[in-house]
């Protein structure tokens, strides 16, 4: 089949799959903010309720490092498309199995234990679905590997639009009551629908043909080569993607939160939350198309800055009542320059054999600051105010600004020949006119 075919197949495929990851994943955050506290903590304090929510949210992103090394050590020596398929079915059936789980009051701890339980399965599966997403796309890239990539990040921001819309609709339909007996339970249950949907279009994408042509010289231990060979650009990996994943749940689960106590309405959060969401799509694949011409460094490093010092207006905005402006702002102009880049970035930093696993891992410790950082800022909101929380946001935007100042432009690395080796030091593979493969 021809390659512009097969691309074009494994991006719909990655944007797809992602949609629907990040659908299920998100969905749980957004109703962890304004529903799990009733439902499954109904017993606690509403401030601590909201911060145990908060918790069972967190687990979902401690799992993701460990979902990154289980399907990254076997798609480096499987295959990306084979675990892409088991990633999406756990996905689903984990998410199904959330909108049946009794609540708090009719099976006491029972109840939160499930949830938290599903949550884990939900992060080991997102936390190995991105990896071989990126790659499915970069992969089969011939060139703006940039641009191609970064569909499945764009799906993170639409599965968010589709989330929400779909519990926002649900509670706008069946009534307040009505959401929080039973109505929450609809857009869990829809992930069934979503898993047959997403299973049909990602069983007819090849596997990639970098992976096809490096599969001999792959190594048995991919994670043993990443962490002996390869530690430092881990490293600078995950501080590059610190402060985008920090700000990404500031943005889209502790604002939720804050915005009800501050005395917004929670649909007017919802609604602004899914125009928001919408935009960052074209924020995503418009930056990451930009990095194509100027480098990732150059959008990252301009990201990490404004998204520092816009920190320290957020909650003033929210505070008065402007919420749509905090969020377009936030998370469809700056947020996006920080992230979108990151999908081929990262797949730019390892070689062939262990990319899966290198690429997972850094992008999945990196993330743990989205699931900690609600936690963190609802803790200091409760002990001293939200006055700190634009320090420690600007902090995490600091890392990123000098982790990506150290390491090297990866805009130009071939994803395939002898230049794999060199990715460890930072510096740049052999470019790619001397290969023919991606620019």
């Amino acid at each position: 089949m021809a390659p512009t075919t097969q691309l074009r197949r494994a991006v719909a495929s990655s944007y797809l799959g992602s949609v629907i990851e990040y659908y299920d994943f998100l969905l749980y955050a957004t109703a962890s903010a304004i529903v799990f506290n009733k439902v499954f903590f109904s017993s606690l304090d509403p401030l601590v309720g909201t911060i145990a929510s908060f918790g069972t949210f967190a687990t979902g992103y401690l799992a993701r490092p460990l979902g990154g090394i289980l399907f990254g050590h076997y798609g480096d020596l499987l295959g990306r498309k084979k675990m892409l398929v088991l990633s999406m079915s756990l996905m689903g059936v984990a998410s199904f199995l959330i909108g049946v789980l009794p609540t708090y009051a009719q099976v006491g701890w029972l109840a939160p234990a499930g949830l938290v339980l599903l949550r884990v399965l939900q992060g080991i599966s997102v936390g190995g679905e991105w990896g071989g997403a990126v790659l499915m796309s970069a992969e089969h890239a011939t060139s703006r590997r940039g641009l191609w990539a970064s569909f499945t990040n764009a799906g993170a921001p639409s599965g968010m639009v589709l989330s929400t819309l779909v519990l926002s609709g649900t509670s706008a339909l069946v009534g307040e009551q009505a959401f929080l007996d039973w109505g929450w339970r609809v857009p869990f249950l829809l992930s069934i629908v979503l898993l047959g949907i997403g299973l049909f279009v990602r069983l007819r994408v090849e596997e990639t043909p970098v992976f096809k042509a490096e599969r001999e010289r792959s190594s048995s231990l991919p994670l043993m080569d990443v962490l002996r060979n390869h530690p430092r650009t881990l490293s600078l990996g995950v501080g590059i993607g610190l402060a985008a994943f920090v700000a990404q749940s500031t943005l889209t689960t502790f604002l939720l939160a804050y915005g009800v106590q501050a005395g917004n309405s929670r649909q007017d959060i919802l609604n602004a939350l899914t125009l928001s969401s919408a935009l960052a799509v074209a924020g995503i694949i418009g930056w990451s198309a930009v990095s194509d011409r100027v480098g990732r460094r150059p959008v990252v490093l301009a990201g990490a800055v404004l998204m520092g010092i816009f920190g320290f207006v957020l909650f003033p905005l929210v505070d008065n009542g402007y919420v749509v402006i905090a969020l377009v702002l936030g998370q469809a102009v700056f947020h996006p320059m920080m992230f979108g880049p990151l999908a081929a970035l990262y797949s730019e930093l390892f070689k062939t054999g262990s990319r899966y696993t290198g690429a997972s891992l850094g992008y999945q410790i990196a993330g743990l600051g989205a699931g900690l950082a609600p936690l963190l800022f609802a803790e200091v909101q409760r002990s001293a105010g939200t006055g700190a929380i634009p320090f420690i946001l600007a902090a995490f935007c600091v890392l990123t600004v000098v982790c990506t100042l150290v390491l090297h432009e990866t805009s130009k690395t071939s994803l395939t020949g002898d230049g794999d080796a060199q990715r460890g030091t930072g510096q740049l593979a052999t470019p790619p006119s001397t290969h023919g493969a991606e620019a």
